[in-house]
């Protein structure tokens, strides 16, 4: 993947559409000035592609920050995603459409179904479907999708998704599902590259980080793209946002990829999407 050189870089969804592959996460970051800000310093600094969610509750910030960036809605990738309670084809459609109104936008670039709801992610799934025929979105996808659910999905579907969403980082690699996933042309994201924090504790990259001269978050925001995952680290500090970013002058050796991957202890910091309580 040494085609990683720029912030504004992007990785190709299946349907040709070029999303950039550092992005800002604003899970957890309040709906009034935090978010503001921190899309403003992210934008200001080369970020062009947002994450938000309807349960995030910051859509109305998201959207005021993007009125009021220094470069235009049309450069910026907006990515929102339905929640589980509003799933289902109908609900989905009524959800779409306020989580539009809420950021103040005519369409996404990519909308994804947060959590695999049983019973009722296909129909979401229409709904999305439904909604990207109309370009209302410019790419559709998912998010915590393991293999099961996607070869259900896709049996069932028209559009194989775009993207999936997932958990990851050093301790939680899930090689086979890349490998399904590339398989595919679904392009795999990162969310809690960081661990929820805990990356820091790991004391094995700090050999990593003295090597390349680079901090340990660099290092496995580096080590995301060059597996080709795109990566959405989340933070509301400033000097955090420019430094999540400053990932373009160095490129870890296929050995020293190997030596991350091979952290995998197949652990969550998060929910289980076999065993979440939707």
């Amino acid at each position: 993947m040494s085609n990683i050189t720029n912030i504004k870089g992007t990785f190709d969804l299946h349907n040709g559409i070029k999303m950039p592959y550092l992005g800002l996460g604003v899970y957890l970051a309040d709906n009034d000035s935090e978010v503001i800000n921190a899309i403003h310093w992210a934008i200001d600094h080369g970020y062009r592609h947002i994450d938000t969610a309807s349960i995030y509750k910051n859509e109305e910030g998201v959207g005021k920050a993007i009125r009021t960036a220094s470069v235009s809605r049309e450069e910026l990738f907006i990515v929102s995603k339905v929640w589980n309670s509003d799933q289902g084809y109908d609900t989905t459609i009524k959800a779409f459409e306020e989580s539009l109104q809420r950021l103040q936008l005519d369409y996404l670039d990519l909308y994804l179904i947060h959590w695999p709801v049983k019973g009722k992610y296909n129909d979401t799934w229409k709904a999305l479907e439904t909604l990207y025929k109309q370009k209302r979105i410019r790419a559709i996808g998912v998010s915590n999708f393991m293999q099961h659910h996607l070869e259900d999905l896709i049996s069932h579907s028209e559009i194989i998704p775009m993207v999936n969403q997932m958990e990851f980082h050093p301790h939680l690699v899930q090689q086979n599902l890349i490998d399904f996933c590339n398989k595919h042309k679904i392009i795999y994201e990162a969310w809690s590259p960081m661990m929820q924090g805990k990356i820091f504790e790991l004391s094995i990259l700090d050999n990593l980080a003295h090597k390349y001269q680079k901090t340990v978050a660099q290092i496995v925001l580096r080590w995301n793209l060059q597996k080709g995952v795109i990566t959405i680290p989340k933070s509301v500090k400033k000097e955090r946002i420019i430094a999540n970013a400053n990932l373009f002058d160095f490129e870890l050796s296929a050995e020293d990829m190997n030596y991350i991957d091979a952290l995998d202890k197949n652990q969550r910091t998060g929910p289980d999407p076999d065993n979440f309580n939707f």
